[in-house]
């Protein structure tokens, strides 16, 4: 179970690095879905690992960093289009 739980932290350090780098490096836009998917599950992985770990106050961060990415989400997909 540790190891999973290893692997879990793991996944969500390299997709919040991931959705960074990427957007530093200008191959996706931070309002892009691969932006924000990469941001959302980073953050549900690290909100596992870190309440595993009991490191509360980096749970309670990732649990509004994932707040911040379904809102941009839901953004995303009602904002109207302007012909």
């Amino acid at each position: 179970m540790e190891l999973l739980i290893d692997i879990i932290g793991w996944t969500g350090s390299a997709c919040i690095l991931a959705a960074y780098a990427l957007n530093s490096f200008g191959k996706i836009k931070a309002d892009s879905l691969s932006f924000q998917l990469l941001n959302l599950f980073g953050g549900i992985f690290f909100i596992i690992y870190t309440a595993t770990k009991g490191a509360f106050a980096s749970t309670a961060l990732n649990v509004v960093w994932v707040i911040i990415a379904v809102a941009a989400l839901i953004r995303m997909f009602t904002k109207k289009k302007s012909f």
